[in-house]
């Protein structure tokens, strides 16, 4: 049987939080442990799977940052564009 490691980041929620959405982190997948069982599953299959799936959530996060902060930038300068043009129009 594999123990479950307690986690390096941060320990587990109470159960409370648990139930709560709250975005996976790709250090939460990569360290999630699953018991073992006779005839279970193959714990390095699983962890490989894991660190893949981290992988590609760790590249998903990135560009969604990189979008949000676009999205400022783009709305600080939709702002700026309208309070010029809002600001020529009133002295017309």
């Amino acid at each position: 049987m594999i123990r479950r490691l307690v986690s390096r980041h941060e320990e587990e929620p109470p159960r409370a939080e648990a139930n709560q959405r709250h975005p996976l982190r790709p250090w939460q997948i990569r360290e999630r442990c699953f018991n073992v069982r006779r005839r279970g599953l193959d714990p390095v299959e699983i962890r490989t799977f894991l660190h893949r799936v981290a992988d590609e959530l760790t590249v998903a996060q990135t560009a969604l940052v990189a979008v949000q902060e676009e999205n400022v930038r783009i709305k600080n300068a939709l702002r700026a564009w309208q309070s010029a043009q809002s600001a020529n129009h009133r002295y017309r």
